[in-house]
């Protein structure tokens, strides 16, 4: 019913609930997870819309406006009505049009159908309405001119060679990973209790000059997230280890890195780009999850 691009958006907007201990999976979610897909660009842009624009102030709604878990309480997000009904209006206009998968352009169709949503008011501020978004996905009707040369990333396309405005060759870390030690200076992360002999031992591992990679082992739950998280807020802290100095942590998504591609290449020039763009940094930190 879903696509597999469109599952990974999915998966991705639930992963930007979690990360921001969100006590409900909104719109404003899945609109985000759409701006970072290379198929929610691609429509996005060409129905006029300031990708840039929209991500800062998702993003700003986000950290603001959307209810927390309280300390202690962990529940996976609960998707509100509001979402529910976008799904269940993309599947029917997927039936309608006598379709077997729901793709990007249908969930933001059905988005613009809920006027009340922040998420649709956010776009329509930009003038993007359901008409536009439809008679491009049906006839290539774009509201604005396509920038000339490659065709943005979409289906089948490389993620190494989008054009300019992509996500990865505008910033690879930015685009697929989260930056924990920058949410750590802003106070955006949970202080890390009752692991002071595991973090210290990191500490250790990663001061090495061999063999310095630490792995956190553990079935979902038991707090190996919380450990990278932990280990970033300890990095900015004064009195950090002279090695460990200046040095950040990064979360790859691997949901985000998988979306849109079609075929294994797609996967690896992305993750390329990362690695790429963690080499410019002065002490970069991969967490692979």
């Amino acid at each position: 019913m879903f696509s597999a691009p469109v599952e990974a958006v999915l998966t991705i907007a639930y992963r930007e609930a979690a990360s921001r201990r969100h006590a409900y999976l909104t719109l404003e979610h899945l609109l985000y997870a759409l701006a970072h897909d290379p198929d929610g660009e691609r429509i996005l842009a060409a129905c006029g819309t300031d990708l840039q624009r929209l991500r800062h102030e998702l993003n700003a709604y986000l950290d603001e406006s959307i209810e927390q878990l309280k300390k202690g309480q962990e529940h996976d997000p609960e998707q509100t009505a509001a979402f529910r009904r976008v799904l269940q209006t993309a599947v029917l206009h997927i039936q309608s049009a006598q379709r077997k998968e729901v793709h990007a352009g249908d969930l933001l169709a059905a988005i613009l159908q809920q006027p009340k949503a922040h998420a649709a008011r956010l776009l329509a501020d930009q003038g993007v309405t359901r008409l536009d978004v439809l008679e491009y996905i049906s006839h290539g009707i774009t509201k604005t001119p396509l920038p000339a040369g490659p065709e943005p990333m979409g289906p089948g396309a490389s993620a190494g060679t989008g054009d300019e405005g992509s996500a990865t060759s505008r910033d690879p870390l930015s685009a697929y990973c989260v930056n924990l030690t920058a949410r750590a200076r802003h106070g955006l992360l949970d202080p890390l209790i009752g692991r002071a002999d595991e973090l210290q031992r990191t500490i250790e591992v990663l001061c090495r000059r061999r063999k310095n990679n630490p792995v956190f082992v553990g079935d979902a739950g038991v707090g190996k997230t919380a450990m990278a998280e932990g280990l970033a807020t300890r990095l900015i802290e004064p009195d950090v280890q002279e090695a460990l100095k200046d040095a950040e942590v990064f979360s790859l998504d691997t949901g985000s890195l998988l979306a849109g591609t079609r075929f294994r290449g797609d996967f690896e020039e992305r993750f390329k780009a990362v690695i790429k763009a963690l080499s410019t940094r002065p002490k970069p930190i991969l967490f692979i999850v």
